[in-house]
């Protein structure tokens, strides 16, 4: 069974090296930017066909994978 985590690609010839889904040219950055502004995955999903549900739940994965940090520090 696929995890959700493995449609996040990167591939340095593919969106400058930053993380996209199944390597198409959608940056997690960009989804995970519709998602901010209240865009539904129905919304998302109807204005890109190539995408599917499994891949913005792969993007929120990714984003919270990122988040799980030990600590935050303030930089001066």
């Amino acid at each position: 069974m696929e995890k959700l985590i493995d449609r996040i690609t990167i591939n340095p010839e593919v969106c400058h090296g930053k993380p996209t889904v199944r390597g198409l040219r959608y940056p997690v950055e960009s989804l995970l930017e519709l998602l901010a502004s209240g865009m539904t995955n129905e919304e998302i999903l109807s204005d890109y066909p190539d995408l599917e549900n499994n891949d913005l739940l792969a993007v929120l994965e990714y984003a919270s994978k990122l988040i799980q940090v030990k600590g935050i520090y303030k930089v001066a």
